[in-house]
């Protein structure tokens, strides 16, 4: 039972691959869940939610948040070790049901399947431990690189560890690549022998069809779970976008912005002002208003219109007297949505402006 994952060049790459989740079936994009959320967001868009290009952005942008966070835990230590006795476990079932099943001769050859398919079991284990490692020998270079070596010997090991490294990383995707591709037709001939003569080797080979039968059946379930996985977080993101943040932001650790620098950027206080609007010969009243800076000698302020006033985070439309915090990049949202978000990951969720950057550079130029 071989999960099929992606690895990537370096493990911040964004990928939602999962050891435990992702089985028998070619490689996926290395985003599906951004672009299911994106694909949900804008056919429910075009349906009449309107939902603002702005808005759909910062959910692929979460999307692509969530991905970075199932990579890490795919590959934490604890998932690695229930994996690789997850596959080895299905190989020691099947050593056992061969030796027990000796005489048994089917008329098809089924044992020749079940080796096939324990040897691509094994084959993912290496490919598992493998990526494992790479992935905890690029975070200790990276220790390493951080730690300050900048001596022209310590540079020079840097770069042949990193060359041994990516050598492993393309050796490794091609076997990955190779035995997922040949997994999902291994997958169909055994369901094309088992459905095809399923009365007559459940009487002559009974061990054998049934071991092929649960092998074929746990490579659905967890084909149909993935599925089920992908489409529930798909759904969250953009329909309780809150919600997931607010996960996230529980069960994560500090990563992101210290409360002392989102305290640095700037907070307003909005206040609605109504206009009304003939459109079609009826009169429409929007609601647009004025951010006031808070907390300041000489408050700044600035005009939104209707359109703008509304936090693409939890999708609510600004109301009279809410609190609101500006980043630097100029965009702004609730004040409670967005220090939950930058204290997961220090960017903005629209454009993906690193804010601590931003105000290095902003106390630079000041001084």
């Amino acid at each position: 039972m071989h999960p099929v994952y992606s690895s990537s060049s370096s493990p911040a790459t964004n990928d939602v691959s999962s050891p435990l989740l992702n089985r028998v079936l070619p490689s996926r994009s290395s985003q599906p869940l951004r672009g299911a959320a994106s694909r949900l967001l804008r056919r429910a868009s075009s349906r009449g939610m309107m939902l603002r290009e702005s808005s759909v952005r910062v959910r692929e942008t979460a999307a692509e948040q969530i991905e970075e966070r199932q990579s890490e835990w795919a590959y934490s230590k604890p998932v690695i070790v229930l994996d690789v006795v997850w596959n080895l476990a299905f190989v020691l079932v099947t050593v056992g049901v061969l030796w027990f099943s000796s005489e048994e001769n089917p008329r098809v050859p089924l044992r020749f399947w079940i080796a096939v398919y324990n040897l691509q079991c094994l084959l993912h284990v290496v490919c598992v431990i493998s990526e494992y490692r790479r992935r905890h020998g690029y975070d200790q270079l990276n220790q390493d690189s951080d730690s300050g070596l900048t001596s022209s010997e310590g540079s020079s090991e840097d770069e042949s560890d990193g060359l041994e490294i990516e050598s492993g990383t393309s050796l490794a995707k091609h076997l990955e690549s190779t035995n997922a591709i040949f997994s999902f037709v291994w997958w169909i001939i055994g369901f094309y022998w088992i459905s095809a003569g399923s009365e007559e080797l459940a009487q002559s080979s009974p061990q054998l069809y049934w071991l092929c039968v649960a092998f074929l059946a746990f490579d659905v379930i967890f084909l149909v779970l993935c599925v089920a996985v992908a489409s529930l977080i798909a759904i969250a993101v953009c329909c309780c976008l809150p919600c997931i943040i607010a996960v996230l932001y529980a069960l994560a650790e500090q990563e992101g912005a210290s409360d002392e620098e989102i305290e640095r950027l700037p907070r307003f206080k909005f206040l609605t002002v109504r206009n009304s609007e003939k459109v079609n010969g009826e009169i429409l009243e929007t609601h647009g208003g004025i951010m006031t800076q808070l907390g300041v000698d000489s408050p700044s302020e600035r005009v939104l219109s209707s359109d703008e006033a509304e936090c693409c985070v939890c999708l609510c439309e600004y109301e009279d007297g809410t609190e609101l915090r500006e980043l630097w990049c100029r965009h702004h949202f609730h004040e409670a949505c967005i220090d939950k978000w930058l204290r997961i990951n220090a960017t903005c969720p629209l454009c993906k402006s690193n804010i601590l950057k931003t105000d290095e550079q902003s106390g630079n130029d000041a001084v």
